[in-house]
């Protein structure tokens, strides 16, 4: 072979194997994905995507359609998009159903805004999966902000948010500093939040963040008013709290060691330490002492603030060691709303005890519970006929009451309207658990903020900074009837003596037990002013 033929052959086999190579090393180095968008990392899908993925989770599968096909029917008419931020894998059974009453209320709240004959920009709406625990959200918000970027996808607000933790902040400070708006429709704890100041000044460490719902410190100060003298009696009160760092748990602790008690000392504090959120590790070892201790002293009402999972297991654990037959009463905070789905017809006879009475009942501050408005104007109409002799007419009625139970009522009509159109949400939503509710009012408020800033023509949709400014705008005239009560932004995007629905696990009843809804807890101790008119010096 003639040696310039021996030299083409050389180089040809070397490009070959370059090209081999190049393309087996390219496809070693692909993402390992679950669906298009949506990455493998760590065993878990993470990743945005509008087009009906369900994660990995059947319980999520037809309201993810459902929202498909909502963005579907919107696609040619002026729109922007949304992101529902949340965890959407998991193992245990009872969190995935907790999604789903979450997307539930997502969709609810996306047909809601899209209502309506010209009013535009209408609501693509996308699931972001961050991951257990938020751990990937960071590969998440890499995504949503190339979205805001895009002339295509116009994202233009993030909600969601259910869980008060470290990376939920990184997330939500990553989001805000960029100028992306964030709503968060369940996070309660204190850090994650703007400080109002004196006049309606804010000190915004999250520019562009408001929430729907009170603080950990706000709902504490609602729960020890509805609780009068029993929630501020010293010696009759004991804090047990979470040492895991967590900043719900945290927040939570602080809040509840805030609260001014009268009279003299009670027990100290007393401690434990969970491994995770969802793992008790040891911890029912750690309440049967705690639990020995507290029938020691003569505390009856305990404030623990520690995750739902805990929470089960020392309320089991304080009706096991039985104290002279005395009653307990546990008072928690928001996170405690899940706490019903967890409970088997064991742990209620548990809880109730041999002779039918309860041993223990768990009080929480609830985000919101469908009976609230119903049961509160009754009373309120009650105590009114007392008083006047005479029923009261329509205008004199309470809108701090009205207004939600209309929000409420056209929920209760949307979900109605949604079964008898035939449309699949994987079951029918059950409100109790307030999940549904505030998340719905979440994409209700952010649909409000974009109706109220776009102007001109109908394809100019409202910008970044449009809508983060709107959130102090939803007061007073603008404010937004929330089946969760009236939602008025401060200056800092808080949401002004937004009231509690204070509920309680009564097991009582035979078999499983009930949660009842027993009052509206404020965290100032006294209702929304008239037409929420936020006072210039907010508490």
């Amino acid at each position: 072979m003639p040696r310039w033929k021996k030299f083409l052959y050389t180089l040809l086999v070397a490009a070959v194997a370059v090209a081999v190579g190049w393309f087996g090393w390219s496809f070693l180095q692909r993402p390992d994905t679950c669906h298009k968008g949506v990455e493998r990392i760590d065993g878990e899908c993470i990743g945005v995507d509008g087009a009906g993925y369900d994660f990995g989770t059947p319980e999520i599968s037809a309201v993810a359609r459902a929202i498909a096909r909502q963005n579907e029917k919107i696609e040619g008419q002026p729109h922007v998009t949304v992101a529902v931020m949340l965890p959407l894998q998991s193992d245990q059974v009872a969190l995935r159903r907790q999604m789903r009453s979450d997307l539930q209320g997502a969709y609810l709240g996306q047909v809601e805004a899209n209502e309506g004959e010209g009013e535009p920009p209408k609501i693509r709406l996308v699931l972001a999966n961050p991951g257990r625990d938020y751990a990937h959200q960071s590969a998440v918000v890499d995504t949503l902000l190339r979205m805001a970027d895009s002339s295509e996808d116009r994202l233009r607000a993030v909600t969601g948010f259910n869980l008060s933790l470290d990376s939920t902040e990184q997330a939500v400070r990553r989001l805000t500093e960029h100028r992306i708006p964030v709503l968060a429709s369940r996070i309660s704890g204190d850090r994650i939040a703007n400080e109002d100041g004196p006049d309606g000044m804010a000190k915004s460490r999250f520019p562009g963040l408001a929430r729907i719902i009170p603080t950990n410190y706000d709902a504490s100060q609602a729960l020890a008013n509805f609780n009068g003298e029993r929630g501020r009696e010293n010696r009759r009160t004991v804090l047990v709290h979470d040492t895991r760092q967590d900043s719900y748990v945290e927040s939570l602790a602080k809040a509840f060691s805030g609260i001014e008690e009268k009279g003299p000392p009670g027990p100290a504090a007393m401690p434990f330490e969970s491994p995770a959120i969802d793992e008790a590790g040891s911890t029912g070892n750690q309440f049967t002492q705690i639990a020995n201790n507290i029938c020691d002293s003569q505390a009856d009402t305990v404030y623990f603030a520690g995750r739902t999972l805990h929470l089960r297991i020392f309320a089991l654990k304080l009706a096991e060691v039985g104290c002279d037959d005395r009653h307990y009463t546990i008072i928690s905070g928001s996170d405690a709303a899940s706490l019903q789905q967890a409970m088997t017809d064991k742990d209620w006879a548990q809880l109730r005890g041999a002779d039918g009475e309860a041993k223990v009942t768990v009080q929480y501050a609830a985000p919101a519970h469908p009976d609230a408005w119903t049961t509160e104007l009754t009373a309120w109409k009650t105590r009114w006929e007392a008083a006047h002799h005479r029923e009261p007419t329509a205008d004199e009625l309470p809108q701090y009451l009205t207004e939600p139970k209309a929000a409420l009522d056209r929920l209760e009509k949307l979900i109605e309207t949604t079964r008898r159109a035939g449309t699949d949400l994987g079951s029918a939503p059950d409100l109790t658990d307030s999940r549904t509710m505030l998340v719905y009012d979440g994409l209700v408020t952010i649909g409000t903020a974009l109706h109220q800033v776009q102007s001109g023509a109908a394809r100019t949709v409202p910008t970044l900074a449009d809508v983060g400014r709107e959130w102090s705008q939803l007061q007073s005239r603008h404010r937004v009837q929330g089946t969760s009560g009236l939602i008025c932004l401060t200056s800092g995007g808080n949401p002004y003596d937004k009231p509690v629905a204070v509920v309680e696990l009564d097991p009582s009843q035979k078999g499983r037990g009930t949660l009842k809804f027993v009052g509206l807890g404020w965290p100032t101790g006294r209702a929304q002013p008239e037409n929420c008119v936020i006072p210039s010096s907010t508490p």
